[in-house]
């Protein structure tokens, strides 16, 4: 795959570039570098090869998945500036 010069300019007003018509020619030889090493990659065969975290071998922290913060409508609502029983009172947006 390559991309022509029509393309680089489509590609840098996609990601809001200023890009001068005389840098063009460069920026094309650029990408399609990019995308000839992209190619290159996909050449590798990388069946039973796991993805890894980090270059050296490592477990992932995990942590218990569980609720540790309910019933504290009263701790929460401590800071509100105004409430009524167990709700924030805030100022009317609809009418």
């Amino acid at each position: 795959m390559s991309v022509d010069q029509k393309t680089v300019r489509r590609i840098a007003h996609l990601a809001r570039i200023a890009v001068q018509e005389q840098d063009v020619p460069h920026l094309q030889g650029e990408l399609n570098a990019i995308l000839s090493f992209v190619e290159q990659l996909n050449e590798v065969n990388v069946e039973g090869v796991e993805p890894m975290t980090s270059v050296t071998p490592m477990t992932m922290k995990k942590r218990q998945d569980g609720v540790t913060d309910g019933d504290s409508a009263e701790k929460v609502l401590r800071n509100a500036p105004a409430r009524e029983d167990d709700f924030f009172v805030v100022p009317k947006v609809i009418e």
